[in-house]
């Protein structure tokens, strides 16, 4: 079976915009104009329609910086790369975050990630706790504490161990650090509602 493709319009094609029976703006040129190419940088949306012998020589003198100093062109490439609209570094301009909207539990937002002397200071004895004995440290995710624990409870578990019972009791220890920090780290690190 055959699949038809589309034929590609070749780059020297005739525009089909061009206004039927318009001839070349180039004086003294007798051939059709169909091919349109910019009057200047400004006026980048008025053209000038050549026949295809003028369009080509207009395109190969065509110097869209003709003119310009080195700062000009440099401010009109930054301009260009965000599209001729204003743009600046976030946090100027008196931008300023708003923390009753923003939630930010791991304080990133208030100069690190959290591990600040106040931020450790914010967590309970019991907390603290249940983190040694899964050798982690606050801040952290609900994610980190899975990831730990699945690591200790496949490397304590007594068959792994061979019923060894301070394995046993090690991993009955991660079990219940890692119950009692889903219970406390999900209400800390859930987004409130309202």
């Amino acid at each position: 079976m055959r699949v038809s493709r589309r034929s590609r319009t070749r780059a020297f094609a005739p525009d089909p915009d061009a206004p039927p029976g318009r001839g070349c703006d180039i004086p003294g040129c007798l051939a059709a104009g169909q091919y349109r190419a910019p009057k200047s940088r400004a006026q980048l949306r008025d053209y000038w329609w050549f026949c295809l012998e003028h369009v080509r020589g207009y395109n190969a003198s065509w110097d869209y910086y003709q003119g310009m100093t080195p700062a000009q062109i440099e401010l009109n490439l930054r301009q260009d790369a965000g599209w001729d609209r204003p743009t600046w570094p976030l946090g100027r301009l008196g931008t300023v975050l708003d923390q009753d909207v923003l939630r930010d539990p791991l304080g990133a937002l208030n100069g690190g990630l959290g591990k600040s002397r106040s931020r450790r200071e914010e967590i309970s004895a019991e907390l603290r706790k249940q983190l040694a004995v899964l050798d982690l440290e606050w801040p952290v995710t609900l994610e980190d504490v899975k990831i730990r624990y699945k690591a200790l409870a496949k490397r304590y578990h007594p068959d792994a161990n061979g019923g060894d019972p301070v394995a046993n009791e090690r991993v009955k220890a991660i079990n219940l650090a890692y119950s009692a920090l889903k219970t406390q780290l999900l209400p800390r690190l859930e987004p409130k509602a309202g």
